[in-house]
């Protein structure tokens, strides 16, 4: 079995962040979906267990973090070109998140941040690996 990786993210309002998610394109998997939380999927062996709060704090003891104040995590996630970049970001603010910081270009790599519904920070970037520094 390939290692696959699953994010576990609370979210206030499950049909919010479906909506949301589904407007940058990505997709869900039916299987691991029900009215507590949902699989979104972001790549081959990479996921992200959408769960309501409720149900997020069966899985521990801690407090749920508020994002407004404090990080939990930054997702990043790469994609195919600086084009798609753009276009995902365009997506989030149409959604109603919330784009975060300025574009960074360091030639070889091109990012930007945003902020879901939720909160939760994510990074869309594209990198020519052919292109990194010998030096950084």
């Amino acid at each position: 079995m390939k290692t696959k990786i699953f994010l576990n993210l609370a979210v206030k309002d499950l049909n919010k962040s479906i909506s949301f998610f589904k407007k940058l394109g990505f997709s869900f998997d039916a299987k691991f979906t029900n009215e507590k939380g949902t699989c979104l999927i972001i790549g081959e062996n990479i996921f992200a267990m959408l769960l309501l709060e409720d149900f997020f704090q069966t899985f521990t003891k801690k407090e749920i973090c508020n994002t407004t104040t404090t990080s939990e995590m930054i997702a990043a996630i790469s994609v195919e070109s600086r084009d798609k970049v753009d276009e995902i970001m365009t997506a989030v603010v149409k959604a109603g998140g919330a784009a975060h910081n300025e574009a960074k270009d360091y030639g070889w790599m091109y990012q930007r941040d945003f902020f879901d519904l939720d909160g939760h920070h994510w990074e869309v970037f594209y990198m020519d690996e052919s292109q990194i520094p010998t030096e950084m």
